[in-house]
């Protein structure tokens, strides 16, 4: 493993702690028994869109951990927005996987953020950002820092993005490279962004469209499947042994690279059919059987 920050040609700056050597660790001869490694989404999937999370919820990814397995969560989240969540449910070790990919990290109660960077994947957000602009000018538009918080144009709804704020102008957003560009239309729809998304054929990068007007811009070829696969690989965890759940667009890469996808109830056609599993909705609390399957096998 080596430790790593390097520029592509496209602008697209990576920074690595520990990078695994993922060309050998897919050459590893596959297990059919062992620990599972269990990515999580958290939002419809975990907690309800009003943040709540069951206690069955709570109970059965207790018990999962308990029998051995790695359960990461993967969100399109910031890392500093899933980590209180980590220790609601007293993941206190192991590895996130944060905006969409973009940020690994590994937990670490001695560390002074409770967690080490483990991979951060930048990009430069001005192109992409001038082109949305000409056609969403009365958006808002908000640009990730790593641990710290978000810039942004304007505030968004209470709620939507955690840590500091600080308002600037819209220029400001690509004065240095981000891992995420976050674009929001409170008056506008869902399906609205998907039309705009493929009309102006955002280049260079990835995009995934939320459940209302809201879109993900990432580094090119940067999805929490990625983020998985680099975990995955430092684990030394069969291919065969991973399991995936979610409800979302930017979970499809995720419920395609696991080897037991499984998408929510609720979830859209699309992401469905990307899954080889259904389970129940959110409501439902459809994560709950798919984890308790889990406890019937031995490691």
């Amino acid at each position: 493993m080596s430790r790593s920050s390097a520029r592509n040609a496209g602008g697209r700056t990576v920074q690595d702690v520990t990078t695994p050597d993922l060309e050998a660790a897919a050459a590893t001869p596959s297990r059919s028994t062992g620990p599972w490694l269990v990515a999580l989404d958290i939002d419809g999937t975990l907690v309800t869109y009003d943040e709540e999370l069951a206690d069955e919820t709570r109970e059965v990814i207790a018990a999962v951990l308990a029998a051995g397995h790695h359960v990461i969560l993967a969100s399109g989240r910031s890392l500093i927005s899933m980590t209180p969540l980590a220790a609601e449910l007293k993941i206190d070790e192991g590895w996130i996987v944060a905006s969409n990919g973009a940020v690994v990290a590994r937990l670490d109660r001695s560390a002074p953020e409770g967690y080490e960077l483990e991979h951060v994947e930048t990009f430069d957000p001005g192109p992409a950002l001038r082109l949305l602009r000409e056609e969403l000018p009365d958006a808002r538009y908000a640009v990730e820092d790593v641990g710290i918080g978000f810039r942004l144009t304007e505030h968004f709804p209470d709620g939507e993005l955690q840590g500091e704020h600080e308002i600037v102008d819209f220029e400001e957003l690509w004065s240095a490279d981000v891992t995420r560009v976050v674009v929001r239309a409170p008056d506008s729809s869902s399906d609205e962004f998907h039309r705009l998304a493929e009309a102006i054929g955002l280049e260079d990068v990835t995009y995934a469209v939320g459940w209302s007007a809201w879109m993900d811009i990432a580094p090119m070829g940067v999805t929490k499947a990625s983020g998985l696969e680099r975990v995955r690989a430092a684990l030394g965890v069969s291919p065969e042994r991973t399991l995936a759940v979610g409800d979302g667009a930017n979970d499809i890469d995720m419920l395609r690279w696991a080897a037991r996808g499984v998408a929510m109830g609720h979830a859209s056609e699309r992401v469905r059919d990307a899954a080889g599993e259904t389970t129940g909705g959110i409501e439902e609390n459809g994560v709950v059987p798919v984890l308790r399957s889990l406890l019937d096998e031995r490691l």
